[in-house]
């Protein structure tokens, strides 16, 4: 509890939630993923990695519980730029991890505070993400809104 996520094997899902429970995560998660690989694809963007949170509603209902396909809970890697066996420019919260990193920070509270610059490079590859993944401009969501 509160530390960081720990790997699993499909086998230690079982036996934690039992069978049935377990291959229907596992169906639903490979089906998130495989709709985010789609669309980042159709976007020239590589979706490298995500997470999918899931839980039971009040009926017991599987359900989504937090975001998903987001620069937040993926790595979205420029497709047009990749290269096998080296760090990957990217869309997402790398950004922020590699500059906490060059800091020196020792990853015990409290976390430094952020500049501005950082803030503002890191959502602007947010924004990035956002337009080419929906072919929207994000000032114009942000009018709608």
């Amino acid at each position: 509890m509160g530390e960081h996520d720990e790997a699993m094997t499909f086998d230690d899902v079982a036996d934690t939630v039992g069978q049935p429970l377990a291959e229907q995560l596992r169906e639903v998660t490979i089906a998130v993923y495989q709709r985010g690989v789609e669309i980042a694809a159709k976007a020239g963007i590589i979706l490298a990695d995500t997470k999918v949170e899931l839980g039971r509603d009040g009926d017991g209902v599987l359900t989504l519980a937090d975001e998903v396909l987001t620069p937040d809970s993926s790595r979205f890697w420029p497709a047009g730029t990749y290269q096998p066996g080296r760090a990957q420019p990217s869309y997402d919260k790398q950004y922020v991890r590699d500059w906490l990193s060059a800091s020196g920070w020792d990853k015990r509270p409290p976390a430094p505070e952020l500049p501005a610059e950082v803030v503002a490079q890191t959502r602007a590859k947010y924004v990035d993400a956002y337009e080419q993944l929906t072919g929207r401009s994000f000032d114009d969501y942000l009018r709608e809104s």
